[in-house]
């Protein structure tokens, strides 16, 4: 007969489903340096190894904000970051007023079509710490290589789309909309999706 285990050593294991709790997973996300937004997400931050969704009602409506403490962080460190085929040319000053070390920042120029294979390749090679492209024509298929592109390349992809696709599904292991001027969490892996929203901070 094997040993006896205390059942809350198995709990703390996570080894043992406990009827009424929610499974608790390790915090191993990347911080996304709003710790308001890091509580609502089950891994504690961005998923690592993962594209994430972010779904805009338009342009500019405080998307790079949302992401620019990881982007400072990460290239603070030494870390690529690359952007694909923007849809305005990013503002030089505001990234560095973000604190973006812009000489870890690389621009990539190219048409819709060739700007998802860079993304995707981008994705892929294992020399980025993050990628933010803009895949507005991208099917579910696409999505997938992206997704699957991220995890080989233990890289994290930030797609920025309309937000008319969030009744499209998508393999992106966490999708954020943006709506009435706040963040709501429309799927997220690994943990039950929050009720509550986020809102960035006005100055």
């Amino acid at each position: 007969m094997g040993a006896v285990v205390a059942l809350e050593t198995l709990f703390a294991a996570q080894t043992l489903w406990h009827a009424g709790r929610s499974a608790r997973i390790h915090a191993d996300g990347e911080p996304t340096g709003h710790a308001a937004l890091d509580a609502l997400l089950p891994q504690g931050g961005w998923p690592r190894r993962a594209l994430t969704e972010l779904l805009l009602p338009a342009d500019g409506v405080g998307e790079l904000e949302l992401v620019f403490p990881t982007l400072a962080r990460m290239t603070q460190a030494g870390q690529p970051v690359v952007v694909i085929a923007p849809p305005y040319i990013p503002y030089a000053p505001a990234w560095h007023a973000a604190g973006v070390d812009l000489s870890q920042l690389q621009i990539v120029d190219a048409s819709p079509r060739d700007a998802l294979w860079a993304f995707e390749q981008c994705l892929r090679s294992g020399a980025c710490a993050a990628v933010l492209g803009w895949p507005s024509q991208a099917d579910a298929q696409s999505l997938r290589r992206l997704q699957v592109a991220a995890d080989s390349g233990d890289c994290l992809g930030f797609a920025f789309r309309d937000r008319r696709h969030v009744a499209n599904a998508s393999p992106a292991a966490l999708r954020l909309e943006r709506a009435d001027g706040a963040w709501q969490v429309r799927k997220c892996r690994g943990g039950q999706l929050p009720s509550r929203t986020f809102a960035l901070a006005t100055h």
